[in-house]
């Protein structure tokens, strides 16, 4: 009995470890697909992209822009940006936000832009369903999404031209780096919104532009989910949910489903 009795402990000694394990690992990837992106925002630190293996080769330079005046092209028509340069400044900021390395394709790749212009275009980028009576709190604006984005890219290139007299998408990538870490600290003096409130807003629609479902008009070919592993809109895991070993699926959109 004594035996027995020493033996079950162990086994759920042995269990519990496992258990802490498993939640210390979880705890750990959490980091790395939450607060780990949000947390270091420019200078390459950005996003880790930790989950990518294959090796991923980059375009050649002459086939995206990296701040020489080298314009990116559209071929999907625009329903917010009725302006080419503001859509050129929205594409450069992106890109230098979430760029292109060897573990995958930037902003612009990943179609954020496109993303960025929809959900401008929508309601939401109205704000239709927010109160927006006064008085505002503090850290709170009188501008809808859409009027928060347009008054921050142009500011951007205000101050481009006032520091180097040339408009944003211009700029060699350290100076764009530069700018765009003002806004980021909210030093850039700006009408009815924080250039820290426009940052914030431009990372969150960057991010959800990279990430979100390619339903809603980013994360071209789910090359976003390729690159963190993502399986994406799957209805069930019956078939591996009791694999030991981790099971790579092709990532799946809500679109495959309809």
């Amino acid at each position: 009995m004594t035996e027995n009795k020493d033996a079950n402990q162990k086994n759920e000694s042995d269990n519990q470890e496992e258990v802490d394990l498993s939640k210390r690992q979880f705890i750990k990837t959490a980091g790395m697909t939450t607060g780990g992106i949000v947390g270091g925002i420019l200078l390459g630190s950005f996003i880790s992209k930790p989950f990518k293996t294959e090796k991923y080769e980059p375009a050649s330079e002459d086939s995206h822009h990296h701040g020489s005046g080298s314009h990116n092209t559209f071929t999907e028509a625009m329903q917010f940006f009725t302006r080419s340069e503001d859509l050129l400044t929205l594409a450069a900021a992106t890109e230098i936000i979430f760029p292109e390395d060897e573990n995958g394709p930037g902003a612009i790749a990943l179609g954020a832009p496109y993303y960025i212009d929809k959900q401008l275009a929508s309601p939401w980028g109205k704000n239709t369903d927010d109160y927006r009576k006064r008085p505002f709190l503090a850290g709170e604006s009188p501008l809808n999404r859409g009027d928060t984005m347009l008054t921050g890219l142009r500011k951007l290139n205000e101050v481009s031209q006032s520091k180097h007299n040339d408009i944003f998408d211009n700029l060699e990538e350290d100076a764009q780096i530069e700018i765009l870490q003002s806004f980021e600290a909210g030093e850039i003096e700006m009408n009815l919104v924080s250039s820290a409130g426009f940052f914030a807003l431009l990372r969150q629609l960057i991010l959800e532009g990279c990430y979100a479902d390619p339903l809603y008009g980013g994360n071209k070919d789910m090359e976003g989910w390729r690159m963190r592993e993502f399986p994406g809109a799957y209805m069930s895991y019956v078939d591996t949910v009791e694999a030991k070993e981790f099971v790579k699926k092709e990532p799946m959109s809500l679109s495959d489903h309809m």
